[in-house]
């Protein structure tokens, strides 16, 4: 029988207030392992960042939390990622992963805007939930944009093209349209790695407007992005957590000799 393992806890001023549980939880692309015995709990209405060399399992566990995995055959979860407070087990068979997608959304890391207007990329999703009232969807298409920062430059011109729009904008679009269902928890998979300096200024601003609004989980290879937007900071390494703490704590004084040599340089 194996011995069950205390998931690795962030603590905030000494208080625990989590958004999601992962307990015991693997996961397989086929016959291959890639992330081992999986324990973290992720703290609601702040930004966690996961970090790690290339290969390590971070993208791949992001993926988990909203069933992107299920797009793909052969792919398995064992464990659990528990939604809370209803303590709903996202990767459970029983559970919908469409509806997993409306609760918690993904930002990736190319903007992948559809091909429509302005206006019906952030109102798709609503429609997809059967909301096709006029009034509904402008009050939300308006509320998505201005939480996205990008009210006041598309405001006339809803009915353009998503993709006519740059490339940090495009992002700010995507998240917009990922924030116009409500989520409870938003996923970001290396959100600025295709932006420029400006675009990637603006993408951090607002992912840190959105602390305290709604819990984040961030995926970046930039370890100063990671200590500029987050509040708790997870190292992964061969698939496995090494360690998870408050974000300044991780980076000034790791429990883990493998976290100071990843911060400092000796390896990644």
């Amino acid at each position: 029988m194996n011995k069950a393992v205390a998931p690795a806890q962030i603590h905030t001023e000494g208080v625990i207030n989590p958004k999601a549980e992962v307990r015991n939880f693997s996961f397989y692309y086929g016959a291959k392992q890639a992330l081992k015995d999986i324990n973290l709990q992720v703290e609601t209405d702040a930004v966690t960042a996961l970090i790690g060399p290339s290969g390590c399992g971070k993208s791949t566990l992001l993926r988990c939390f909203n069933r992107m995995h299920d797009l793909y055959p052969d792919n398995r979860y064992e464990g659990e990622i528990l939604l809370k407070p209803d303590n709903i087990n996202i990767v459970s068979s029983r559970v919908d992963p469409i509806e997993m997608r409306m609760r918690i959304g993904m930002v990736f890391q190319k903007p992948n805007p559809f091909p429509k207007s302005i206006y019906e990329n952030i109102a798709y999703g609503l429609r997809i939930r059967g909301e096709n009232r006029k009034k509904v969807l402008d009050e939300k298409v308006e509320q998505a944009l201005r939480n996205a920062a990008l009210w006041e430059e598309v405001k006339n011109r809803l009915k353009e093209s998503g993709t006519s729009l740059s490339g940090g904008q495009q992002q700010r679009l995507c998240i917009a349209r990922a924030l116009a269902t409500d989520p409870e928890i938003i996923l970001f998979d290396e959100p600025t790695s295709a932006l420029d300096p400006i675009a990637t200024a603006s993408i951090e601003d607002l992912v840190s407007e959105l602390k305290g609004k709604v819990t984040i989980i961030i995926v970046t290879h930039n370890m100063q992005q990671a200590a500029r937007v987050s509040q708790n900071t997870v190292f992964m390494y061969l698939g496995e957590i090494i360690e998870a703490a408050p974000t300044e704590q991780l980076f000034t004084n790791p429990k883990q000799q493998k976290t100071q040599d990843y911060i400092t340089g000796r390896f990644g």
